[in-house]
């Protein structure tokens, strides 16, 4: 039977649900990919690390690539990763659920919230080794694939305010972690190779305001700018965000779907089920019997594993509840005190960008486990816990009101 018409969903609200649902089902892919990974890695005999750590070469005479398995993963497929994140941020700015200042206020105060207080803990753990401090960005960012695929386990019970809440509140953790990587993980920088970035990127600008709406050319010429930005010691993979802000995002005066429409949803399949879990096979190996105990208790280890598990929940929820009391922001209905605190522990789940991060932070300097160990355990415990606070606090059903926050 047909739903009456005023019970029906509008257009945006089914595209973000059907968003919500591919998030979380490449979640559960990234989660089994990590599992792989790691039994790949212990087994006995394992010749997990000699296959990643494979070197691969390309030399075109006025470019050149060099690096591992690994790199090639980090630097190039995870490009389209945050070519990704970059259209999701723009449609969410332009037709999506911060298009307005009032969808904006609570989701932003809770990410600088959650932003800081995890930053200003590490730094606290490790004030006394400075070699330590260039991790400090680790424990900053959530994985919202990993954090929706997590609360898919509790299913209908869990309102519609509250994913959407938590998806709002990763597109702007990710911003933050672009700009951190823009600014404090850039190696030295090649001055001809970034201005032919910035030409490019210039000259794929151009064809936007002239109305090129045909993706080929801005794809050919996103190929372009990662050599480019690969080249001028920028991260490589900051060349898919620059190429997202280009693309044309406005529909057609007669309704036809975007450039930047289609390329989302033609890209967010393989990001789920072939970027992601690539990422986390190459990462998230370990040989824990290699690790020595006394690791558990390193400054660097201690401090990603408190920023995550208990700064980054302090400091979204805490920054939400006095943005709320001081009238900056209104909470939707369903999100509740309790409902929230358990949304913000899951947003302790870092996974992917703090893996991402960790990389960039210490690449070469012999610290993989120190990074990897309080990623996992950290991201593991926000979400039992994170989904048990839920599980207690809310309803059997979905229910239409509930208290707001403050």
């Amino acid at each position: 039977m047909r739903e009456p018409l005023a019970a029906r969903s509008a257009p945006g609200v089914d595209m973000m649900r059907a968003f919500l649902r591919s998030e979380a089902a490449g979640g559960v892919v990234l989660i089994g990919a990590t599992l792989i990974a790691l039994l790949w890695s212990n087994a006995k005999g394992s010749d997990y690390a000699e296959i990643f750590a494979m070197r691969l070469r390309l030399d075109l005479e006025i470019w050149r690539f060099d690096g591992t398995l690994v790199h090639a993963v980090n630097d190039g497929l995870m490009a389209l990763f945050f070519l990704l994140v970059g259209l999701e941020i723009r449609r969410a700015m332009t037709v999506g659920e911060l298009a307005t200042r009032a969808q904006l206020a609570g989701p932003a105060v809770a990410a600088i919230g959650g932003m800081a207080v995890p930053a200003l803990l590490f730094v606290l753990f490790n004030r006394e080794h400075a070699a330590n401090l260039r991790g400090w960005a680790i424990p900053m960012a959530t994985d919202i694939a990993f954090s929706l695929a997590v609360l898919q386990i509790l299913g209908r019970r869990v309102p519609t305010a509250l994913k959407m809440f938590l998806t709002a509140l990763a597109i702007f953790d990710d911003l933050g972690a672009i700009v951190v990587i823009a600014i404090f993980y850039t190696a030295d920088l090649a001055g001809v190779a970034l201005g032919a970035a910035v030409a490019v990127w210039l000259l794929l600008l151009g064809l936007n305001r002239l109305g090129v709406r045909r993706l080929a050319p801005y794809l050919a010429g996103g190929l372009l700018l990662w050599a480019c930005v690969y080249a001028s010691g920028v991260h490589a993979t900051l060349a898919g965000v620059a190429l997202a802000f280009v693309i044309p995002m406005r529909e057609t005066p007669d309704g036809a779907e975007s450039p930047a429409h289609r390329l989302e949803h033609g890209l967010a399949l393989w990001v789920a089920y072939l970027v992601l879990p690539l990422f986390g096979l190459a990462n998230a190996g370990l040989r824990l019997d290699e690790v020595p105990a006394r690791t558990l208790a390193e400054p660097l280890v201690v401090g990603i594993f408190v920023g995550l598990f208990v700064g980054k929940p302090l400091g979204v929820f805490v920054a939400t509840w006095l943005g709320a009391r001081l009238g900056l922001l209104r909470l939707a209905a369903g999100l509740s005190g309790p409902v929230l605190f358990g949304a913000a522990v899951l947003c302790g789940i870092g996974f992917t960008m703090s893996l991402f991060i960790g990389d960039l932070a210490f690449a070469g300097l012999a610290r993989e486990a120190e990074v990897k160990l309080p990623v996992f355990a950290a991201s593991f415990l926000s979400a039992v816990a994170g989904v048990a606070l839920l599980l207690f606090n809310l309803p059997e059903t979905p229910r239409g009101d509930a208290p707001r926050l403050g």
